[in-house]
């Protein structure tokens, strides 16, 4: 019983020591796998690996770690020390390479003996084996030339515009632009503080710029210039009278007699109340527009006696016969060329009497026709005009008033001798 207790109980403990002892695991570098027989890495040969490692047509090559793919027509070299060679001995070399004085291959350098087929436009670089023909930069091979590329037609980097020349190219801005320190972008070029084109006022826009003038000018066709505005030839309605045009702006006069209202309309002066006329004592100052008359104090003339103002009375009944009892003086002014037809005076009665009818003339004074005496009640009448007068010019219009006294057959008339002054303008 004891020996089969010692056994199991070493048995027990061999297994325990196994269960004890951990897997023991390497990693190893890309490409490489474990070696346990050598106990290190080892490099995987994929071309052997992998039927498809390369495509197209390559051949695959392995290399500690990796593999390659290159073309079939690839020469592949192996540095492995050489034996040394005798005398009579010759090294075979691969095309692009030649013996040296070792015996050893060394590479032509075609472009330095010259045995390229490179064009005179192209430019020959030593490759291991060969060489290439090159054109320079800005030009593309066409068969055996170089020929320029258009790099305008094909990727530019020009903001704006592009100028190809031979072997290159330049990038131009718009009007307006200019171009940055980078040779191919365009920034907004600021007219007004560069160059100052404008002859009043200058405005930069992106890209332009724009001119304006001050109030009294305009711009003139090359839109940077300013010209005169003649105001006096847009309308004939600027001034009343006279229009005058000055640099950038004009001005109104009005004629002699006149002064200048609200900077256009022109307004009669009037002389006798501001003292300017030259009338005598015994003469009364009479203003019209656009100019004064003197007239005489006593209007009155033989066998009339002034007994007012502007009243004269004929007393000597031998002297006055077929003569008016009487004669009013009044005087007016009217504007030339005025509007026809026109009311411009009331002539009327100033006693009023019972059983009386009274007419109305034009006894003087319109011999064209100017005037028409319109009875308007039984007491007065009013004075038309009929036809556009032109001054200066001066009419003396009597009008007459002849009273019927029904009852007692009696008849009578006074005369009002009216003074019509026409101004020289319509205003």
């Amino acid at each position: 019983m004891l020996g089969i207790c010692v056994c199991l109980c070493a048995v027990f403990a061999h297994v325990l020591s196994q269960e004890a002892e951990e897997p023991v695991s390497i990693t190893c570098t890309e490409g490489y796998e474990y070696d346990r027989v050598r106990e290190q890495c080892k490099d995987i040969d994929e071309c052997a690996l992998y039927d498809d490692a390369c495509k197209g047509g390559m051949q695959c090559i392995n290399h500690f770690g990796g593999y390659l793919c290159l073309p079939k027509s690839a020469v592949i070299y192996i540095n492995q020390p050489q034996p040394p060679r005798g005398p009579s001995q010759s090294i075979r070399c691969p095309p692009g390479h030649a013996a040296d004085e070792q015996n050893f291959c060394k590479d032509i350098d075609e472009c330095v003996t010259g045995s390229h087929s490179c064009g005179p436009e192209q430019v020959c670089y030593n490759t291991r084996g060969s060489y290439m023909c090159q054109c320079a930069q800005g030009y593309q091979r066409n068969g055996d030339l170089c020929v320029d590329r258009d790099e305008c037609a094909t990727t530019h980097y020009c903001m704006h515009r592009c100028v190809n020349t031979p072997g290159s190219y330049y990038c131009e801005c718009k009007t307006g632009y200019k171009l940055v320190s980078n040779n191919h972008s365009c920034v907004d070029v600021n007219e007004c503080d560069a160059e100052s084109p404008c002859h009043h006022h200058c405005y930069n826009l992106i890209g332009s710029f724009l001119c304006q003038c001050d109030q009294g000018y305009e711009l003139a066709q090359d839109t940077v210039s300013c010209q005169d505005i003649d105001e006096c030839g847009l309308s004939s309605y600027m001034c009343q009278y006279q229009c005058v045009n000055n640099p950038g702006s004009y001005s109104c006069e009005c004629p002699q007699g006149y002064q200048l209202q609200a900077n256009r309309l022109c307004q009669d002066i009037n002389e006798c109340e501001t003292g300017t006329h030259n009338c005598q004592d015994d003469e009364m100052c009479w203003n019209y527009y656009g100019g004064f008359r003197c007239y005489p104090r006593n209007p009155c003339e033989p066998p009339y006696t002034q007994t007012s103002e502007n009243r004269c009375i004929c007393r000597a009944q031998t002297d006055c016969q077929g003569l008016p009892p009487s004669i009013v003086y009044k005087y007016m002014s009217i504007q030339a060329e005025r509007t026809v037809p026109a009311e411009i005076f009331q002539i009327q009665a100033t006693s009023i009497y019972a059983n009386t009818h009274n007419t109305f003339r034009i006894k003087s004074g319109n011999d064209g026709g100017e005037f028409f005496l319109r009875r308007s009640t039984n007491v007065s009448a009013m004075l038309v005009l009929t036809k556009p007068l032109t001054g200066p010019r001066e009419y003396v219009v009597d009008l007459e008033m002849i009273t019927h006294h029904l009852t007692m057959n009696y008849r009578s008339s006074s005369l009002l001798r009216l003074t019509i002054i026409v101004g020289p303008y319509a205003f």
